[in-house]
């Protein structure tokens, strides 16, 4: 049985540990709603964006002339799978579901004979691959400077995919990140970004029997538009994992408030009987003495 002194030791290291898991909550829980409203925001704009390259595209698909980010290389042989993770943990299964995703398409990709290249975005998506996949990871992007995210710190990541692949080095490329629901549910989810994938179901525009021309021709705007969207859904997607994780990282430091504070309580029970136990062995060692007297 342990003596009393180490019982309150413990006591005293899990209460710090409650303290602490409690202030990450609160700290959390204000970072939740700063990066709850930034992704909910950001959705409209990446949406239309979706829409807006759908209307053009849809009749382009095919066409000999349609931009390279739209028609693609002709080959799926060699992919490019961006995975987008948090630079720090604490956060429960936030980032191990992400990375499991990836994993099971690097897996189905590799059993139908593809060349599988890794983009890391975060430290523990990295950290995470490096042992089985170490030798599939071509680059690692950290974000562990980046205080409030901006759009411009999705364009360097933007634009190293699009230099990769004017270069040649892929052919598809699809992100992986987890899409905010609310605080206790965050989905992880891949996304085509090249070649670039035309909505069946995007919304037709509204002419109301007018005629129009696009002025530059429909070409030029996509040559524009094409690569914007790039560093838009990886912009978007880099602020729905940071809501993702202060919603999953809230949750974990709730749940270790909740066991500290049910061990606490169990501890101070056994130290109570321990103690107790040991006040009625003195006293039956006294009473035993005075009887012997």
């Amino acid at each position: 049985m342990s003596n009393l002194k180490e019982l309150r030791n413990r006591i005293a290291s899990v209460t710090s540990t409650q303290k602490i898991t409690k202030a990450m909550q609160m700290v959390a829980a204000a970072k939740l709603r700063r990066a709850q409203e930034a992704a909910e925001a950001a959705r409209p704009y990446a949406e239309r964006m979706e829409a807006v390259l759908g209307n053009l595209a849809g009749g382009m698909k095919d066409n000999p002339g349609a931009p390279a980010l739209l028609a693609g290389t002709g080959k799926d042989d060699v992919h490019l799978l961006v995975v987008a993770t948090a630079e720090r943990g604490l956060c429960g299964g936030f980032n191990s579901s992400i990375v499991r995703l990836a994993r099971e398409h690097i897996v189905r990709l590799t059993n139908e004979g593809k060349t599988v290249k890794v983009l890391c975005v975060g430290r523990k998506g990295y950290d995470a691959l490096k042992f089985a996949y170490g030798s599939l990871i071509v680059d690692t992007i950290l974000m562990t400077d980046v205080k409030t995210l901006a759009f411009s710190d999705a364009q360097p990541i933007g634009q190293k995919i699009l230099q990769m692949y004017d270069a040649g080095e892929f052919d598809v490329c699809t992100l992986f990140y987890s899409q905010f629901k609310s605080v206790i549910s965050q989905v992880p989810t891949p996304q085509q970004l090249i070649p670039a994938t035309v909505s069946s179901d995007a919304e037709p525009l509204d002419l109301k029997g007018a005629i129009y021309e696009y002025e530059p021709s429909e070409e030029d705007i996509l040559e524009d538009l094409l690569p914007r969207n790039v560093s838009v859904q990886i912009y978007k997607a880099l602020l729905e994992n940071m809501a993702g994780e202060m919603g999953a990282k809230m949750t974990a430091m709730d749940n270790a408030t909740r066991n500290a504070g049910e061990l606490i309580d169990k501890l101070t029970l056994t130290y109570n009987r321990t103690r107790q136990a040991q006040i009625t062995k003195e006293l039956i060692e006294i009473v035993s003495g005075a009887e012997a007297l």
